[in-house]
């Protein structure tokens, strides 16, 4: 650890209260929303989501980088390998108890501080993290600044425009990944690849998107919608929320992911809010309404569906058990639906997977 003790930095925090360690990674300040992650493991696709642009992590798990960081690279189809969610390290910055400098895994190609280093993430080690999450817990989600132990404790502005995150993370060109007959318009609002890959392995061709593209004069001939997840405020992405309440007149199969479904739930003409301190984690519990079957979900989210606004001729699909939260809706006569929480998991258990097996049989019968 003594390259890690080389450099003080401290965390400072919108409370006013102080945190200091050891820095590694990038030596920049960074300020932003400081929000924490309870998963034990698959720090590599929480660190590429990008629903986490412009956010400084904390993870309560006290050990990270102990099984290295695999080698990135393209697979014959474009999309990044597994277990890369994007192309990037998309964390603003990154707080941990203990960062391990010796790494062992059978894919690992290197460690977690060249890692940070070379995407231009500050980190800070020896944190009680979990004594920060208590904190996080209990007044909620705030500002932090991360910075070198001699710097003042301002806050100072946001390092990143989060009202533009949607736009910073979308792609800027359509890319179509080839699979079967069925098709897919991949709204992508920085969507992870897993779910692209578990559209693919159902044999779906997927035409990925920007946010902001003309989507009721697409130039692809596709079945159904896929409303992606992504970082920020659903309703700094009006545009995006106008098409698709325009695209509900069409009738054809919409399934949306996180982001994708507060979007949904707005063009629908319900409201969403912002959560104390969000769902970012792997073993967060729902129920399915319809079956009464309960599952464990992945999340990674700061805003939810206000229930109560939810259109008559909608209807609650899943909801929280932990908290009671709004965790997917869905039209009652129509093929739209949408859930909060992540199907396609990555990291985390794959309890509902089975909705992209029903999204492929909507696709089937509506064509």
């Amino acid at each position: 650890m003594t390259t890690l003790q080389a450099r003080r930095m401290k965390l400072i925090l919108g409370d006013g209260s102080v945190w200091r360690g050891f820095g590694f990674g990038d030596e920049r300040t960074v300020t932003g929303e400081v929000v924490f992650n309870t998963g034990m493991t698959g720090y590599v696709e929480s660190f590429t989501d990008p629903s986490y642009k412009g956010q400084i992590l904390v993870m309560t798990y006290p050990l990270i980088g102990n099984y290295g960081v695999p080698l990135f690279r393209r697979e014959k189809n474009g999309l990044e390998s597994e277990p890369y969610e994007s192309d990037r390290v998309q964390l603003l910055g990154l707080v941990v108890s203990e960062a391990s400098p010796h790494w062992s895994h059978h894919t690992a190609h290197h460690g977690l501080d060249e890692w940070m280093q070379e995407a231009g993430v500050p980190v800070i080690a020896g944190v009680d993290t979990r004594a920060l999450t208590r904190i996080l817990r209990e007044h909620g989600t705030m500002e932090g600044k991360l910075c070198p132990e001699n710097e003042d404790d301002t806050l100072g502005a946001p390092t990143i425009d989060m009202k533009s995150a949607v736009d910073q993370v979308s792609c800027r060109e359509p890319v179509t990944y080839q699979a079967g007959a069925r098709s897919v318009l991949f709204v992508d609002c920085g969507g992870k690849r897993n779910i692209i890959r578990s559209l693919l392995r159902r044999g779906i061709t997927v035409h990925r998107v920007p946010w902001n593209a003309n989507l009721l004069a697409s130039e692809f001939d596709y079945d159904g919608v896929i409303l992606s997840n992504g970082p920020g405020d659903p309703k700094d992405v009006g545009a995006l929320v106008m098409q698709i309440r325009a695209l509900l007149s069409q009738e054809k199969p919409i399934f949306g992911i996180c982001l994708g479904n507060q979007v949904l739930a707005l063009a629908a003409g319900a409201d969403t809010y912002k959560l104390k301190y969000g769902h970012r984690s792997q073993n967060q519990p729902c129920q399915d309404l319809l079956t009464r079957r309960g599952v464990i979900t992945s999340q990674n989210h700061g805003y939810a569906v206000v229930e109560d606004s939810i259109p008559p001729d909608w209807e609650t699909w899943f909801v929280n058990i932990n908290d009671g939260t709004n965790e997917g809706i869905r039209h009652r006569h129509k093929p739209f639906f949408s859930v909060q929480f992540h199907p396609e998991a990555a990291p985390g258990p794959t309890d509902t997977d089975y909705l992209f097996d029903e999204f492929a049989r909507v696709l089937a019968n509506h064509r």
